[in-house]
């Protein structure tokens, strides 16, 4: 603990001591990276004689004029390398591109690719552990509430909403695996491998890679650009499409509430959360439902894009890898989740309304052929038929579960353990009245569930505990990410502004 306590300490005074240009992501577009590579490439090649000192210092100038013009109001911010080395000739002349030996637009440009989409990826990291603390936080504070679940579209079974949530939660988390997992192939730098195979100059490729925050280089230099730069937005996509069904499935549970005349859980109304109808004055369309489940359907759409450009394709062409359409597809997801956390906030639950649909559609049936064969070593398919009968009879007579006559339930049992062998079990029902009822009731089933991973009270705390930790050492691998590429960016400005000579 103590140990944590220090190198949280330590992180936090390293992201203050960086200079603010360099703490914010949102800037480092096409032109930003260029200008880092190419600030890179000078101080790299003049420290290991590449490049004369004098001549960089003077590269170094003009490098800086260019960058500095373009961070002004209306400055050109080419995203080319082809576009970007008119300006650096016209800022520092033709002695400028003696940065480009060793070089292609193709490394370049796969480098600030994996740049611009590894800083999204932690965008989205960071919005995912926003979203599913939310869901963790309302999985605490209903992990008493008693409500319907449904498969198959029907009410299934009595469930705590907090269990329910922290299912969703357990998704999440997988997703912030993936996320995982794809950085670390994205973050390897393809830098110096030139077009394909690399130069007869001798660069450093782990200097490089250092400088612009990156944890490793690429090992392939054909692979490095060829293919590894089509399989980054690929996974990304993939990541991309399985948030948004999550979301999309917790969404339309929740819409299909708003088909009943008296919901058990709906959105706070006014607040953007729903919005009235025009012709109808009883409707309160949810419109955050239907925005969010939109933006859904937009991010699928275009997670998909990356496959659709990519296949049926040689190696080395660039339809799948340009930063455009990559980057708005990890931003739909990016909005999607921010949509499902508004959605979290807004939930009204109504725990009676809840309890009373439980009870009013029996979906507590299955614990009586489960106690029956637990206690009384009924074979379930026998319970399973007394029960099914139990419901009809109810459903019939229009007969509640808490109403249900004791007396019939003894007439039912006993009429359907004759369908089968008597031997089986007992002949008469072997539940006392005030069992029959208990056994029947939603928050005694909940409760007393025993398997791990269950709802029962020392589940749920059990699970809660684990998915705040998970949640916290999320947030401590977002911050410590960004913080080495922050600081290899910082140290390369201060190393730059050396050689350019500037105080």
């Amino acid at each position: 603990m103590f140990k944590s306590k220090i190198i949280a300490l330590a992180t936090l005074m390293l992201v203050q001591a960086i200079p603010v240009h360099a703490q914010h992501a949102k800037d480092r577009d096409e032109f930003y990276w260029l200008g880092e590579i190419n600030k890179a490439t000078a101080v790299i090649n003049s420290e290991q004689g590449l490049l004369d000192r004098q001549t960089a210092q003077r590269i170094a100038v003009g490098l800086d004029k260019v960058l500095k013009d373009g961070d002004q109001p209306g400055g050109k911010r080419p995203s080319t390398v082809i576009t970007f080395e008119p300006l650096l000739i016209k800022a520092g002349g033709v002695e400028v591109t003696l940065l480009h030996a060793g070089r292609s637009s193709q490394d370049m440009h796969a480098t600030y690719r994996a740049a611009i989409l590894r800083d999204d990826m932690l965008k989205l990291a960071a919005q995912l552990n926003t979203t599913a603390t939310t869901v963790v936080r309302l999985a605490e504070q209903h992990a008493k509430t008693i409500v319907p679940n449904y498969t198959n579209g029907v009410a299934a079974q009595p469930n705590s909403y907090g269990h329910y949530l922290l299912g969703f939660a357990a998704a999440l988390d997988r997703d912030a695996q993936r996320i995982r997992e794809a950085y670390a192939r994205l973050d390897q730098s393809p830098m110096g491998t030139t077009v394909l195979n690399g130069t007869s100059w001798p660069l450093d490729r782990a200097r490089m890679g250092n400088y612009l925050g990156f944890s490793k280089i690429v090992n392939n230099a054909y692979d490095a650009h060829q293919i590894a730069a089509v399989d980054q937005p690929v996974e990304a996509g993939a990541i991309v499409t399985s948030i948004a069904l999550h979301a999309g499935s917790f969404i339309e549970d929740v819409m299909a509430q708003y088909a009943n005349s008296r919901p058990w859980i709906l959105l706070r109304e006014g607040g953007g959360n729903t919005y009235v109808s025009s012709a109808m004055p009883q409707k309160r369309n949810p419109g955050l439902l239907n925005g969010t489940r939109a933006e859904a359907s937009t991010a699928i759409t275009l997670a998909m894009g990356p496959v659709m450009r990519a296949h049926n394709l040689p190696p080395g062409m660039a339809d799948a890898k340009e930063v455009k359409p990559n980057k708005e597809m990890v931003q739909s997801a990016i909005k999607v989740l921010q949509g499902w956390d508004r959605i979290l906030n807004a939930l009204v639950i109504d725990r009676d309304r809840a309890l009373d649909e439980l009870n009013s559609d029996w979906t507590a049936s299955q614990e009586l052929a489960d106690v029956l064969m637990r206690k009384y070593k009924l074979p379930f398919r026998v319970g399973h038929h007394f029960a099914s009968e139990v419901v009809d009879y109810a459903k019939a007579k229009n007969i509640r579960p808490s109403d249900f006559p004791y007396a019939e339930a003894q007439r039912i049992y006993a009429q359907a353990i004759k369908e089968f062998d008597t031997a089986t079990g007992p002949a008469t029902l072997p539940m006392s009245e005030q069992e029959f009822r208990e056994t029947l009731d939603p928050v005694a089933i909940v409760n007393h569930r025993a398997t791990a991973g269950g709802p029962q009270p020392a589940e749920m705390d059990r699970m809660l505990k684990e998915a705040k930790q998970t949640l916290a050492e999320q947030a401590t691998w977002i911050q410590e990410k960004r913080t080495k590429i922050d600081a290899s960016l910082a140290r390369l400005d201060r190393d730059f502004a050396k050689l350019a000579g500037q105080p």
